[in-house]
């Protein structure tokens, strides 16, 4: 294989993931819509619902924000946003008061319980049709 035919097959199949996580993230927020959430949010709660860490069920701003991919500020207003409908709470940080950590609240954990396998359901799907 030259060179570039290389660089081509490397583009296309570049190309070819950012398809299919545009695919998957539009049928996530679809089914995810039915329920009040878009792919995101749920992000945040399933991150949120699976940590068992040194400080409990809680995480820090800048914890979340690392693995949810979003900015701060994305990140702030999501967080906002799931704090008004109860799903969320914020708390400071006890190690250091400037820091603020995000637990899921007794509704949140409900809603991700029951969203999860719908969830679950579209990523086997996509990820299954879009490998094979």
């Amino acid at each position: 294989m030259t060179s570039t035919t290389q660089e081509r097959a490397l583009v296309a199949r570049w190309r070819g993931l950012l398809a299919l996580h545009a695919r998957t993230q539009c049928e996530l927020d679809r089914t995810l819509g039915a329920h009040g959430l878009c792919a995101s949010d749920f992000e945040v709660l399933d991150l949120l619902a699976g940590h068992r860490g040194p400080h409990g069920r809680a995480y820090r701003v800048q914890e979340i924000s690392e693995r949810v991919h979003l900015t701060q500020s994305a990140l702030s207003r999501l967080i906002g946003r799931l704090e008004r409908e109860g799903l969320v709470e914020r708390g400071v940080c006890a190690e250091d008061r400037r820091g603020v950590r995000v637990a899921l609240t007794p509704k949140g954990r409900a809603l991700h319980t029951e969203v999860r396998p719908a969830q679950r359901a579209v990523l086997a799907r996509m990820l299954t049709e879009g490998t094979g």
